[in-house]
């Protein structure tokens, strides 16, 4: 079948930068996925996206729709007619389905039946009366929070639309989207060539648009060129352009033609934190910093124009002169706000709201600061530092760099506590009781820092479920479960054997002022174990696997995620799926009897079965055997040991008769069962092993 490329560009006014690439990609998917729904085969496509378009080219689109062949089956022939010769309701019913007389029906066999049967050839459409419809779908689709109008117009886009280009191959699709009329025509560049292009085929698109329209449109072709750009401009300073992905996604997105510029600014600037000068550059004026070989921030910036410049040196300038008063106002804040000590600014934090149901800033610094305590004793860490720590934690809330700048929250106060005399430990947890902020993200390195990070997250986590405002489905608001999967991070990767239920009964009693619903430890307890799941899954370990520890419910993160690892080398024990399956066998078999043996032991005397002693005498090898190993944690080994069991116990089921007659028996050999998978709960429960 002949194909023909198919190019559609929607020209608006600027889109936002940061969303651009999700938005280009969310729409090139919607066009191949509209594309395949309509059952037109295409080769490839590409997307291109500038502030002030978005456009994908389908290479290989066939011209037309393949035949569809409908087949349909009905009743039976038989059927068809009633004892008196009349059509039947169902007969009358499937030809009026298939939008035909009864009498045009024919008839097939189908599995030895006469049926009554329908078959029509639906020839193809032709692909361009296709496309404004699979267009119009995906721009509905594009995740766009909030739509906008414009003019009179009741159309909503992200951005007022002012053109519309659809061809296929040479020729113009004629159709209204969004209130525009398609046109053979896309624009150049608003200030290097503002002016109609005219576009004869998709194949010469991007090249027109480059030359004479001034506009890079591939916007990963234009955002590597900003990378090389930014790159050389450091390069001939003998420093390093240090480029940032978000910031570089997001100036991609606000340029058509990028030329990189390097400007200077006054070194005493440089007493201020770095980390202030640095978030002054990009979060206000979208500019790339530098650093010499030490990593030291130098007195430069990169910006990154839309335009040539006949003069480069006004455009520096000109950005020179706008980055000094954020430079000068980042300066000021600093020197005024170590004026005052953090711990002189606590009592403002009682005038801050955390939650009107949870109090002030000042009320959770306590209650933190409290439960820092209690985390501390159990670690042997330093309590004092630990309590300073937290009633200074929140204290740069109300100084002016982080008014002004609330990405630096936790750093400026480190800043600031060094500046007070407090120590140093102090000071770093202060900023480190933050981390993780996010996936992936770092976790604090001092112990102050761990134990002050775990009460923060843990204070807010328990403090929404007191008050009854847990996630529900997709919704978190307070982001409880990045918390949650914060709070097992430190515990697990720093090693922290702490029991979490018994923090968590330490930090519900600091909301004693409120009602506590009975439930609500189970609940946070849950919730905060729920976390593993989808750590363990990211790192391949299946869900059954997790199932079999989580049913346990080991109440100390470290300790669960030892089980995790012991239970998932086992699982690639040749013996687990036998092992695995005796246990549910016996599960099923407790289960079913109903009756307490837990306490009842093994009685050598009626073992009457050969197997059944084998199995006992086994069994009480192993106790001895694995009793230091998990008393240590190396639950590993244990379950290595354990798996030499396999061939007793598949012995035991294939010659004793478990659900005997006699009760005495019965009874006994019950109990030594429940003997055999006591050996393996002091693990998991690995009956909830994949046996299939």
């Amino acid at each position: 079948m002949d194909t023909q490329e198919f190019l559609i560009e929607i020209g608006t006014e600027e889109l936002p930068p940061k969303a651009l690439g999700s938005l280009s990609k969310a729409f090139e998917s919607g066009i191949k996925a509209g594309l395949k729904k309509e059952r037109l085969s295409f080769s490839s496509a590409r997307r291109f996206a500038t502030p002030r378009r978005l456009a994908v080219i389908v290479s290989g689109l066939v011209v037309k729709q393949e035949d569809k062949q409908i087949e349909r089956i009905g009743p039976a022939v038989t059927a068809a007619e009633d004892a008196d010769g009349n059509p039947t309701p169902a007969a009358l019913g499937f030809a009026k389905s298939c939008g035909i007389d009864l009498k045009d029906l024919a008839s097939i066999e189908k599995d030895g039946v006469a049926k009554l049967s329908f078959s029509l050839n639906q020839p193809g459409k032709d692909t361009v009366s296709l496309l404004p419809g699979i267009v119009e779908q995906s721009l509905t689709q594009l995740p766009i929070p909030k739509r906008m109008r414009w003019g009179s117009s009741r159309e909503e886009f992200v951005r007022p639309v002012h053109w519309l280009l659809m061809l296929f191959g040479s020729d113009l699709i004629a159709c209204s989207i969004l209130g525009i009329n398609s046109q053979n025509q896309s624009y150049g560049h608003r200030f290097h060539y503002n002016q109609a292009i005219k576009i004869k085929s998709p194949a010469e698109y991007e090249s027109l648009l480059e030359n004479p329209g001034h506009v890079i449109a591939d916007f990963d072709r234009r955002k590597e060129l900003i990378r090389t750009m930014v790159t050389a401009e450091g390069s001939k300073l003998n420093a390093f352009t240090v480029v940032d992905e978000l910031l570089l996604d997001e100036v991609t997105g606000l340029v058509e033609l990028p030329v990189a510029l390097t400007g200077n600014f006054e070194e005493y600037f440089l007493e201020v934190p770095a980390e202030a000068v640095i978030l002054a550059m990009k979060s206000h004026q979208k500019y790339f910093y530098m650093v010499d070989e030490g990593a030291k921030l130098l007195p430069k910036f990169i910006t990154v124009s839309n335009i040539k410049s006949k003069d480069p040196q006004q455009v520096i300038q000109g950005n020179e002169r706008v980055i000094r008063p954020r430079l000068a106002d980042a300066r000021f804040f600093f020197e005024t706000d170590k004026q005052s000590s953090l711990a002189s600014r606590q009592e403002q934090l009682r005038n801050v709201v955390f939650h009107k149901k949870l109090g002030t800033v000042y009320e959770k610094e306590e209650r933190v600061a409290t439960l820092t305590k209690f985390i501390a004793s159990k670690l042997n860490a330093n309590e004092d530092y630990c309590v300073r720590a937290a009633l200074l934690s929140k204290c740069d809330l109300v100084t002016n760099m982080v008014g002004e700048f609330s990405d630096l929250q936790g750093l400026m106060g480190y800043y600031y506590a060094l500046n007070d005399g407090e120590p140093e430990e102090v000071a770093i947890a202060i900023n480190e009781h933050y981390l993780p902020r996010f996936s992936g993200d770092a976790l604090p390195k001092t112990v102050t820092g761990k134990i002050l990070a775990l009460a923060d997250k843990l204070d807010s986590t328990v403090g929404m479920f007191v008050i009854k405002q847990p996630p529900t489905g997709s919704k978190d608001p307070f982001s409880l479960r990045r918390s949650a999967i914060g709070i097992l991070r430190i515990l697990v990767e720093e090693q922290l054997d702490l029991d979490i239920l018994d923090i968590i009964d330490h930090t519900i009693a600091g909301f004693d002022s409120l009602e506590i619903k009975p439930g609500t430890r189970d609940l946070i307890f849950d919730f905060i174990l729920e976390r593993f799941r989808s750590w363990y899954l990211e790192e391949g370990v299946s869900s059954d696997v997790f199932q079999s520890v989580f049913s346990l419910k080991p109440t100390k993160p470290l300790d669960f995620h030892r089980r995790i690892a012991a239970v998932q080398h086992f699982s690639k024990l040749p013996e687990s799926q036998a092992l695995a399956v005796a246990n549910k066998r016996v599960s099923n078999i407790l289960a079913k009897e109903n009756f307490a043996i837990e306490t009842q032991s093994v009685d050598p005397q009626l073992l009457r079965e050969s197997a059944e002693k084998s199995l006992f005498k086994n069994i009480d090898n192993k106790v001895l055997e694995v009793a230091p190993l998990f008393a240590s944690g190396n639950y590993r080994d244990g379950l290595e040991s354990l798996a030499g069991l396999k061939d007793s116990v598949d012995l035991f089921f294939d010659e004793v008769l478990v659900m005997c007659d006699d009760a005495s028996l019965r009874s006994n050999r019950i109990a030594l069962l429940q003997q055999l998978r006591s050996l393996f709960l002091q693990v998991a429960d690995i009956s909830h092993l994949d046996t299939s």
